[in-house]
């Protein structure tokens, strides 16, 4: 049996919460990279989830049975306790913070030092044409961060980053501000999605809701890609790649954007049975491994896909135009 915390340290997300409900604007804290901070509060939370391959079929209908029973890795649901309160960056990184940055730093991303490009949107691209069937054109040295394929304005939440890029402007910062700056790990990410919530997502289970708290795979989407019309949120967010950062409802720990938009690169290797062997702690993951997990979704992802406990993972090289970053700044001791 876990011990559970001192009535006092699991009633710190409450009182959070409670000033929250009376604050329009969370407190937040501003970097010269002028990436704005949330502090979000040390609890407890269960992490993971054990929905059944019935519950989940009859959630999202018209969805391959395959595609549930993949979802093993988000079992067992376990207890986490999140020891230490820490900054969440309010939004995703912009286009124009990461301009900012590269110009500041010196850092050439990847998908340019490399040469080889990133992804993109191209309505005359065929996904029959790629060995893997992709829904984006690339990789491509004409796509990049700067070009995804589509219109996106400084506002927007930065693409075509790598999982080393991310690193490399947490670093940066660090060595800027005095201050420690990092990539969330992959449990801090969920409990922050979660906010005190014990949902899909952070308003709940309807997958409709998504439409008021996240720019996710709607029918403004699905005039790119017909074929998956029937797998679309109903309705329209005026949308139909990515959105300035902020634009939907955030959740109650006063953060953005955690369901869709863009996936967001967290600290953690994957591990397929890491829950099973997770300590209760402030877990980290595995010590080593080939693919780092990313979270939340994108304006490309299904509503099965943008869930608080959905798993995903890529290779720290991968550039995607789906593909972001937030991040995570340390409180002084």
């Amino acid at each position: 049996m876990t011990p559970r915390l001192p009535l006092t340290f699991r009633l710190v997300p409450l009182l959070w919460w409670a000033l929250l409900a009376g604050c329009a604007h969370p407190p937040v804290a501003i970097d010269s990279l002028g990436i704005a901070f949330v502090r979000v509060p040390m609890g407890e939370f269960s992490m993971g989830s054990d929905e059944s391959v019935a519950a989940l079929a009859k959630a999202y209908p018209g969805l391959e049975r395959s595609r549930f029973e993949s979802l093993s890795d988000e079992a067992p649901v376990h207890r986490v306790r999140i020891t230490k309160a820490f900054e969440m960056s309010r939004h995703e990184i912009t286009v124009g913070q990461f301009r900012a940055f590269l110009q500041r730093s010196g850092h050439v991303p990847e998908s340019v030092a490399d040469g080889t490009g990133g992804y993109g949107y191209n309505a005359a691209y065929d996904p029959a044409t790629s060995s893997r069937g992709d829904a984006f054109e690339g990789r491509s040295p004409k796509y990049s961060w700067q070009n995804p394929g589509f219109a996106q304005g400084d506002d927007h939440p930065v693409v075509n980053v790598t999982w080393n890029d991310a690193v490399a402007l947490a670093r940066w910062l660090s060595r800027q501000e005095g201050r420690t700056y990092r990539l969330p790990t992959e449990a801090e990410w969920e409990y922050a999605c979660r906010a005190g919530g014990q949902g899909r997502y952070q308003h709940g289970d309807d997958p409709a809701g998504l439409i008021e708290v996240g720019n996710t795979f709607d029918e403004d989407s699905a005039v790119n890609w017909p074929a998956w019309r029937d797998r679309a949120v109903p309705g329209r967010d005026g949308h139909a790649f990515t959105a300035p950062v902020g634009s939907f409802a955030p959740n109650a720990f006063g953060l953005f954007d955690l369901h869709g938009n863009v996936w967001e690169w967290t600290s953690d290797w994957y591990g397929e049975d890491t829950y099973a062997r997770s300590p209760t702690h402030d877990p980290k993951g595995p010590a080593d491994g080939g693919v780092k997990v990313r979270r939340g979704g994108s304006w490309h992802s299904w509503p099965l896909y943008t869930r608080c406990a959905f798993r995903n993972w890529n290779s720290v090289q991968t550039r995607y135009t789906l593909v972001g970053i937030r991040l995570v700044r340390e409180l002084p001791p």
